[in-house]
């Protein structure tokens, strides 16, 4: 297969097999629109063989894709395919050139991006409104071909394609920007300059996405620790507000107790009123009883400063005058001698327990 790009011919010489193995693809120039002529290839592929026929009706589905396998490449085009065997070529990872061109696809499901081996891919003159979300996945591509679809923009992971290479937009109502940048993409150089520039424009837009995305991010977090500073104040205001209000709640349970204990004590007062008390007799009778308690300790020691001084009295008398030979005296003065006999030997006690301790 020879590729160079200007427009493509057919040589509608057929071969055996199926839809696309039986049109051999010439590069060159050619006259006519290029609607035109995949107008006249799909009309020749239809009633070339029944096969195709069935290939259409079924959209390609029950073909062993391997026997269209040459090489390296496999070539759908002008299969009338409405969706992409994306299944039956992932069991194809040798086929790493897929031609799906000059077909009926409208778009391309979400697991087409899971084709990471492909290298080369024709989606030509199609009818494509927009590529999968995570077209970028097919880090591996290099030469891409979208011309004459339906495409207005791509897809921001399109920037991930590092390898690409080569790229037409030809014929597409792509966005004025897009479409200035991609340029008109009429030789070789121009397709490869196309992939440099939209490379360079999607990188740019996503560069721009991502700093708007930190920007918002940004925001969220300050608006975020804003919020978080205000439900603080707010929690410290109600901790405040809980506070006031437990001292409230405690200066009130006081009073309530001092208007008790105050209610209570009124009411002692009065049922002692009721029943002929009166507070100042009875504060009167206690001083009373204790007077009497003192007058009666007065009466007792004067009672035994009495006898003491009746006792020396008695002692002074046997000892000095001449009843000491009286038997009254006589019991005094022996009585006496014993009780200093008792204090010595005490005395005498006491001075040898404290010479035992000291040793």
């Amino acid at each position: 297969m020879q590729w160079r790009r200007k427009e493509k011919e057919v040589d509608r010489t057929p071969r055996e097999g199926g839809c696309g193995s039986g049109w051999h693809w010439r590069v060159g120039s050619a006259a006519g629109g290029a609607g035109e002529r995949c107008t006249d290839i799909r009309q020749a592929a239809r009633t070339k063989s029944a096969l195709l026929k069935v290939m259409a009706k079924s959209g390609g589905k029950g073909v062993n894709l391997k026997d269209k396998l040459e090489g390296n490449e496999l070539d759908l085009s002008l299969c009338d395919l409405n969706e992409v065997p994306v299944k039956e070529l992932a069991g194809l990872p040798k086929a790493t050139v897929l031609d799906l061109s000059c077909n009926n696809l409208t778009s391309l499901p979400s697991d087409f991006c899971s084709l990471t081996h492909l290298v080369k891919l024709d989606l030509s003159k199609n009818q494509l409104q927009q590529l999968p979300s995570d077209f970028g996945r097919l880090i591996n591509l290099q030469h891409l071909d979208l011309l004459n679809n339906r495409l207005v923009t791509l897809p921001i992971s399109f920037a991930q394609l590092k390898n690409l290479k080569w790229l037409d937009l030809k014929d597409n109502p792509l966005d004025s920007t897009l479409a200035k940048v991609a340029g008109d993409c009429l030789d070789e150089k121009q397709c490869k300059q196309a992939a440099i520039k939209v490379l360079h424009y999607m990188k740019s837009i996503q560069s721009e996405l991502d700093r708007e995305r930190q920007r918002k991010l940004q925001a969220e977090r300050e608006l975020e620790k804003k919020r978080e500073a205000e439900q603080r104040a707010r929690e410290a205001q109600e901790r405040e507000l809980r506070k006031r209000e437990k001292a409230e709640e405690k200066e009130r349970r006081r009073r309530e107790y001092d208007a008790l204990k105050a209610a209570k004590q009124e009411k002692d007062q009065h049922t002692k009123k009721e029943n002929g008390e009166n507070p100042e007799l009875s504060v009167s009778h206690s001083s009373k009883r204790h007077q009497s308690k003192r007058s009666w300790y007065r009466i007792l020691l004067k009672l035994l400063l009495f006898l003491l001084l009746s006792a020396l009295s008695t002692l002074i008398i046997c000892k000095v005058t001449d009843l000491q030979h009286k038997s009254v005296c006589i019991s005094v003065n022996r009585l006496y001698e014993d009780a200093l006999t008792i204090l010595q030997s005490h005395r005498i006690m006491r001075n040898v327990l404290q010479l035992n301790s000291q040793q």
